[in-house]
């Protein structure tokens, strides 16, 4: 019985699509993923990372990468050691306890995730602000929304994107600024695309590179990074100039529309073209596509957000529709794609330090009033939490105690990040609670928690179109992992019994469920009004959109609401939108003769974030980081394609190969965003060591998308390569050899490839100013490289190739040499190990010929 293949649904962990996926289990292992036909997100349809999900849930990735057990450092400089649950939550609680006791209840603070499941994040926020008394709770989500939060209050009253997924389809003009939604939400992308295929739909995008997304439009505008609020006051120009505005909606429905306009007159468009790099003549055909098309609808997200004015950003594009009046109909609206899969319902469920459940403001007295009578309060905290960045720097100066980290890589995620690092080693207790145990967080925490995650948790997430997705368990959560909510409640009485015996029963909860009850009680009469979802509901009804207020419909009868504003009436005091003055700047660090380049940070495509759970993933990629350039910029700075080259800004330094790519403009430097030290064990942080942390002042975001770089050839005189395979047993012992040895090396990244989950191609590249000959014989010893295995040496030219064949296949090959040049068939390499190729019949001679060739 056992053995019968259960289907159960569940919502894609990683983007913010949110996308259904039916999870398949035997016994109580996940088997396979697919699509969800009935899900109105993705109809079936998943990227390539959701199409692998059960390969992040295998025994072998289980074993290696999985937290099974709670664990505690008796120091700083020892090893964790296994503990039970009881001991590491009394001991949790007993040491936030006296740092409460001791120091304030602002000497505490929680940092969470976009990853949570609402009920997650609910109680967590619940655990801040009545346990401890702290309004010191942020999530990783400020990093890559809060100006898109801030953005639509500030113009449309709420924070509530107006539009519907099905407007992709709808529109008759796109509008994509700031984001690439080809690599970052590739459903909806292809649902757009299928959309311009058969409607003609207009496709503008506005990027510094012509990235997929830019290749498939009508109109690319490369926009120099950090100059957006240029390019968008300009096209707000040529609308005002040439009578494309709409006079009724604007005067029956906005305010401000006369100092927004001035602004826009006072930039002409020979400026624009100076400041932005995109030529006049095409700022003015995208403003009048904008403007004339009967549709048009933007798309947004991290290039507007992660800025020093991303919520200007915003608050200007959202100006472009009400100077139109494309909104609150079908096929319109300003539409923020979520980093996400959860960062709504941190939005919605307050748990950012400038938030409140419900929509509620924590510096609003008669908000903080009535939460705090909901929750059975006096009052709530009123000093303003620290956000996410803030955070990090009260660290850093020996401002807080004790610190909860829970499902997200500060160690990897933030900006500045020997920074954050001096941080985590100043706080006296660092909580890390996650599913996956090798981030590069977890060498900082005196406590380790394992979490549940996709397939082992039951709750809801919302996605980008405000849709509430239900996950339900598939199996149950290996070793004794546990819900990220059952974990934080948990803590929560055990530390209210010693701070507040009172307020340990305001955490007593059944299940996932009676926590969505609690906290869409909070919601009633709100903007945001879910007073008419439960779990039962989303069971029975599948996936629905919010408001969704109680009485609306049940069952089937109602789906919730697809659009907002319809009605032209929005959620200001007023009723009306409003246009919002902002003073026309560019990013914070401004290029000049010691820094000329603009360095931005991008994403791939089959992988997340810090790739602690899609890097698992054989099949994957995680391929080696590079710094891709202009071919005219990398001879303006005199180096060759594929060099090896120190890319510095004012707070670190990496050494990377550059590659040309002619689709990236003139002066910017584009690096993945996902490489921290467990990709490059040569850099002890990463490329977020690179970015700076200025921020927003209205947001409080970072501008993790600019900074200004320099790039000077690395000259080195050992280069080497070491490819292989391994079965999957072996994988995390050949990784943690191979990281272990590269830390010493001035250059090293790990490669990961594979066509299966059985084994795994690894890579290993280096290289260093003199050769390593420990690193050397560490790869030879993990990939079984015999100490007869065929070599070929060059004595002259100092280099020397070892291949490795058994039963007929390549298994591995080291190469060395004294330039880049001397290892570049290691990828030649790679394709014959991956695909297996039959070597039996070949010659030495011919295994060799690549690298003499």
């Amino acid at each position: 019985m056992n053995d019968l293949l259960r289907e159960t649904k569940s919502a894609c962990p990683y983007c913010g699509t949110g996308c259904g996926v039916i999870v398949q289990a035997r016994a109580d292992r996940i088997v396979g993923v697919r699509g969800d036909p009935a899900h109105p997100a993705n109809f079936g349809k998943l990227c390539p990372k959701g199409q692998t999900l059960h390969l992040t849930a295998t025994d072998d990735v289980i074993a290696r990468a999985r937290l099974l057990y709670p664990h505690l450092r008796a120091t700083r400089a020892t090893l964790p050691a296994r503990v039970t649950w009881e001991k590491a939550l009394d001991h949790a609680a007993d040491r936030f306890a006296r740092v409460l006791q001791d120091r304030g209840p602002d000497a505490v603070a929680f940092y969470v995730s976009g990853q949570l499941l609402t009920e997650d994040y609910y109680v967590f926020n619940k655990l801040a602000r009545v346990v401890a008394g702290t309004n010191n709770i942020d999530s990783n989500s400020r990093l890559c929304m809060s100006s898109a939060v801030v953005g639509y209050k500030r113009a449309l009253g709420a924070d509530a994107p107006p539009c519907a997924y099905e407007d992709l389809e709808l529109a008759d003009c796109v509008f994509v600024a700031g984001a690439n939604p080809a690599v970052a939400h590739p459903v909806l992308f292809g649902r757009l695309l299928e959309a311009k295929r058969k409607r003609g739909t207009r496709l503008i995008v506005a990027d510094p590179r012509r990235t997929e997304s830019a290749a498939a439009a009508d109109l690319h505008l490369p926009v120099r990074p950090g100059t957006d609020l240029w390019l968008l006051t300009a096209m707000l120009g040529v609308m005002v100039r040439d009578g494309l505005t709409d006079a009724a909606f604007i005067g029956g429905h906005t305010e401000g529309f006369e100092a927004a306009a001035a602004v826009a007159r006072s930039l002409s468009l020979a400026d624009a073209q100076r400041l932005t790099g995109v030529p006049a003549d095409d700022i003015e055909r995208a403003a009048r596509w904008f403007a004339r098309a009967p549709a048009t609808l933007s798309l947004y997200c991290q290039g507007l957000n992660q800025s020093s004015h991303g919520t200007d950003n915003n608050t200007a594009l959202i100006s472009l529709h009400l100077a139109t009046g494309q909104i609150g109909r079908v096929g319109t609206g300003p539409f923020s794609l979520t980093g996400q899969p959860n960062a709504m319902g941190g939005r919605e469920t307050g748990t950012m330090a400038t938030l409140l459940p419900g929509h509620r403001d924590p510096e609003n007295e008669s908000d903080r009033a009535d939460l705090a009578r909901r929750w059975g309060l006096d009052a709530l905290p009123t000093r303003p939490g620290l956000t996410a960045v803030e955070m990090f720097d009260a660290c850093a100066r020996g401002e807080i105690g004790a610190l909860w980290i829970v499902c997200t890589n500060p160690a990897q995620s933030l900006p500045d990040l020997a920074r954050v690092h001096e941080a985590l080693r100043r706080v006296p207790f660092v909580v890390v609670q996650d599913a996956f145990a090798h981030t590069e967080t977890a060498p900082f925490a005196d406590l380790l928690l394992p979490a549940a995650t996709f397939g082992e948790r039951e709750g809801t997430s919302t996605n980008s179109e405000r849709r509430i997705t239900l996950s339900r368990a598939a199996v149950a959560a290996p070793g004794e992992a546990r819900a990220d909510w059952s974990i934080g409640a948990d803590f929560a009485r055990r530390l209210a019994a010693r701070v507040h015996p009172q307020r340990a029963a305001a955490f007593v909860f059944a299940d996932a469920s009676a926590v969505f009850d609690e906290y869409r009680e909070l919601t009633v009469g709100r903007d945001l009004d879910i007073g008419g979802i439960d779990h039962a509901l989303l069971e029975r009804a599948g996936p629905l959109q919010w408001p969704l207020p109680r009485g609306a419909g049940s069952g089937d009868a109602t789906r919730g609401t697809s659009r907002l504003y319809t009605d032209a009436r929005f959620a200001t005091p007023s009723g009306r939108a409003r246009f919002v003055p902002f003073d026309l700047r560019g990013p914070a660090e401004a290029l000049d003769v010691a820094f000329p380049l603009a360095l931005t940070t991008v994403r791939l495509r089959d992988q997340w974030h810090g790739a602690s759970r899609s890097g698992e993933v054989a099949t994957l990629e995680m391929p080696p980081a590079v710094i891709e350039l202009a071919p005219a910029t990398l001879a303006g700075l005199r180096v060759d394609d594929d060099d090896l080259v120190e890319l510095a800004t004012a707070r670190g330094r990496v050494i990377l190969p550059v590659h040309a790519n002619e689709t990236i403009a003139r002066g910017v430097a584009s690096v993945p965003m996902h490489f921290g030290a467990r990709w490059l064990p040569a850099s002890p942080t990463g490329i977020n060591a690179l970015t700076v942390g200025a921020l927003d002042p209205l947001s409080l975001q970072p501008e993790l998308k600019h900074a200004a770089a320099r790039i000077v050839r690395a000259e080195l005189a050992w280069h080497a390569a070491f490819v292989g395979c391994a079965p999957a047993d072996r994988i995390g012992t050949v990784l943690q050899t191979l990281r272990q040895h590269a830390q010493a090396c001035s250059y090293a990244s790990i490669v990961r490839f594979g066509r299966d989950g059985s084994r795994a191609g690894i890579a290993l590249l280096v290289a260093n100013t003199s050769p390593r000959a420990e690193l050397v014989e560490a790869a030879r010893t993990v990939f079984g490289v015999a100490p007869d295995a065929p070599t070929l040496r060059d004595a002259k030219a100092g280099r020397g190739r070892t291949v490795c064949v058994v039963g007929g296949r390549l298994v591995a090959a080291l190469l060395e040499g004294r330039t880049r040049a001397d290892v570049h068939a290691w990828s030649i390499y790679r394709r014959l190990i991956d695909q297996g190729t039959d070597c039996s019949q070949r010659s030495l001679r011919e295994l060799f010929a690549p690298v003499e060739a």
